[in-house]
């Protein structure tokens, strides 16, 4: 087996979705997982926790990198001013990363503990946000409404571009989303 082999955590995880997707999370275990990417059992152990964190363990990473990028944006923006220019940020990311976020997604949508595991992330990114604005001098309620507010906008965008083909950027459906949700909030229809 190719432990030694660069690419690990790559390899596992296209492995862990080419399984899931062909036989369901429930069936898939992680000895599949790491037979398919060339690996040993206890490698797999060694960059994860269990089966879920393979779809998860970049969560960590991606709340630093909204943080720090919220924390870096002018202290004369505005509350979400600075939201939306840490989502432009952000998703620059998800560059080249469409098919595999796609493949993602339906893994997710069909599991019911995967969907809440994500819920679960998605507000501790908000609690994460919500804190950054805080320490920026954002009062509340506004600094919970703006996370909260970057959250939905990138939820609802994240969707969408993994739903179309690929073609467009994901910056441009979280502008998409963030502009109908200042449509919204102006009580505009």
């Amino acid at each position: 087996m190719g432990r030694w082999e660069p690419n690990a955590r790559e390899r596992l995880e296209q492995a862990a979705l080419d399984l899931y997707s062909e036989r369901g999370f429930e069936q898939t275990t992680a000895a599949q997982i790491a037979q398919r990417a060339g690996l040993t059992e206890r490698t797999f152990f060694r960059h994860y926790a269990d089966k879920r964190e393979v779809l998860f363990g970049g969560a960590h990473a991606l709340e630093e990198i909204f943080v720090d990028t919220l924390a870096g944006t002018p202290d004369t923006a505005a509350p979400i001013d600075a939201m939306a220019s840490t989502l432009e940020t952000v998703a620059a990311l998800f560059l080249e990363r469409h098919e595999f976020a796609r493949q993602r997604q339906a893994v997710i949508m069909a599991n019911a503990e995967l969907q809440e595991r994500v819920l679960i992330k998605l507000a501790s990114l908000s609690a994460a946000l919500a804190a950054t604005l805080r320490r920026r001098g954002v009062k509340d309620p506004a600094a919970s409404l703006t996370a909260e507010a970057g959250i939905a906008v990138f939820k609802v965008g994240f969707e969408r571009w993994v739903g179309d083909s690929g073609e467009r950027a994901l910056a441009d459906f979280l502008r998409e989303s963030l502009d109908e949700l200042k449509v919204v909030a102006a009580g505009a229809s």
